[in-house]
């Protein structure tokens, strides 16, 4: 036992480190890099019936501190993902997390209904949180009563957990985090990106096509474990953080806020080999630290003190 080994509501893993939706795809390119075998999760790229091509291009913009991606969703469809890129991720002994998002509330259902039966998806992150799309997506993330309505609806037919991805861009996270719970969320999965915008300096016009976009990347960080830090004193379910992680010392933070795993994003565009790279420090840190487990970490910064036997695999 290396002290890493964490237990989730649908799911036991090695550790708890996973690459986040949007930034890793279904990871075939970085399977040539390195083992997949590594990590302690996969959340793959966003899933809806039909295929999206996503927004108009430019959709990316690099920042001082991060990057801006109006992507819109782009993935290549339910039966795709169902047929080709789910089967291809058995070989690997790792839990998937679906991201599952949509337009509709029945959108949502019927991709969650199906994506839930493939035997390797151990859980399900419903994506009510992004900010790159005109209809569903955010729309569903920044209202409570909504955000609950839909939790329940897919919980009904979902045969593994559901994990709620939040927004950061709403005015109490805390009363979506209790309106998602209410509905039967399984998890939370914290915090998505922040609405930016960047202008053209010969144009005088925002470099994205989309005009806005999602910021991630370090500049998140400390709006990240703020949130994480007042949600997690306030819910009974664990919480999968992200938002800016680039090292093992920043999965301490996110742990003592009150995070029991993490998720890796823009540093993969970075260096694509940031989470075994955090997989190998973490140990070590843990020993400097003090602690056998991580998973005493959480919740530490707020006097959490029941994590050792609900989170422990």
């Amino acid at each position: 036992m290396n002290g890493l080994s964490i237990e989730l509501p649908g799911m036991q893993l090695k550790n708890p480190i996973m690459p986040a939706s949007g930034c890793f795809g279904f990871g075939r390119e970085f399977s040539q890099l390195y083992d997949l075998n590594q990590l302690g999760a996969i959340m793959i790229k966003a899933v809806t019936t039909e295929p999206r091509f996503g927004n108009p291009t430019p959709r990316v913009a690099e920042t001082d501190a991060g990057m801006l991606n109006a992507i819109g969703l782009q993935n290549p469809g339910l039966q795709k993902v169902m047929n080709e890129e789910l089967p291809w991720l058995d070989q690997f002994d790792v839990p998937i997390i679906a991201n599952v998002a949509g337009s509709m509330m029945e959108d949502y259902v019927n991709v969650a209904r199906e994506v839930s039966t493939s035997p390797n998806v151990k859980a399900l992150e419903l994506n009510i949180s992004c900010p790159n799309v005109k209809t569903g997506g955010i729309a569903f993330g920044t209202d409570p009563s909504i955000a609950k309505e839909l939790t329940k609806k897919v919980k009904e037919v979902s045969s593994v957990p559901v994990y709620v991805k939040l927004s950061p861009n709403v005015a109490n996270i805390v009363e979506m985090a209790k309106a998602v719970e209410d509905g039967g969320a399984d998890g939370l999965t914290m915090i998505n990106t922040l609405i930016g915008m960047r202008m053209d300096l010969k144009t005088a016009k925002p470099i994205l096509a989309n005009k806005t976009g999602g910021l991630s990347g370090p500049a998140i960080k400390p709006v990240a474990i703020r949130m994480i830090y007042e949600v997690s004193q306030h819910v009974n379910v664990p919480i999968i953080g992200m938002g800016g992680i680039q090292s093992a010392e920043d999965v301490i933070e996110f742990f003592y806020a009150g995070a029991s795993a993490v998720a890796v994003g823009t540093a993969n565009f970075v260096d694509p080999f940031a989470c075994p790279g955090i997989i190998e420090e973490l140990p070590g840190l843990l020993q400097d630290i003090g602690v056998d487990h991580i998973s005493e970490l959480t919740g530490r910064s707020w006097g959490k003190v029941d994590q050792k036997t609900y989170h422990r695999a």
